[in-house]
């Protein structure tokens, strides 16, 4: 029966995740994304892994969604405008799409990864946190420098001249 939750959680996730690539208004899609992104990170709870679902629902829904809502608001209107969503090469994306989902599903199929035992099934969040403090620090506050400029650059670029 828990296997149930796991499929149903994979099945918003695919459906989150088709909206977000089919839909005519941009705000709508960076709403989709939210909600795949939090059913991904349902994910990760579902498989015992806490701390990368909170990592997920704070760096990507609530930093990256809000900075993508930001962007969305910030730059001329954008959000009113209805993107075109028609192509002439569907027909051939939709046969590589097919070809690359049978190749994978085949690689699935042919590894037995219930028997693979874990190595390092005992890293705990403590453990986690000491190395983000202490060995990767620097690319750590690299990275909140880079979405800072980020940031500041999406509002000197959406902001309107007089």
């Amino acid at each position: 029966m828990s296997e149930w939750v796991f499929y149903f959680i994979s099945l918003c996730a695919c459906i989150f995740a088709v909206l977000a690539v089919t839909q005519r208004d941009i705000f709508h899609c960076a709403l989709w994304l939210a909600m795949t992104l939090l059913s991904v990170a349902g994910i990760y709870f579902y498989l015992d892994a806490a701390f990368l679902g909170v990592v997920q629902i704070l760096v990507y829904v609530g930093g990256v969604i809000t900075l993508f809502v930001f962007a969305i608001k910030l730059t001329a209107h954008i959000g009113y405008k209805s993107i075109r969503q028609t192509s002439k090469q569907w027909a051939i994306s939709l046969f590589i799409t097919m070809l690359l989902l049978s190749i994978l599903f085949r690689v699935f199929a042919q590894n037995p990864w219930a028997s693979i035992a874990l190595e390092h099934s005992s890293t705990s969040v403590a453990q986690i946190g000491k190395s983000l403090m202490t060995g990767y620090a620097l690319p750590f506050e690299f990275m909140s420098v880079i979405l800072l400029a980020a940031m500041v650059g999406a509002i000197v670029i959406g902001k309107v001249k007089k």
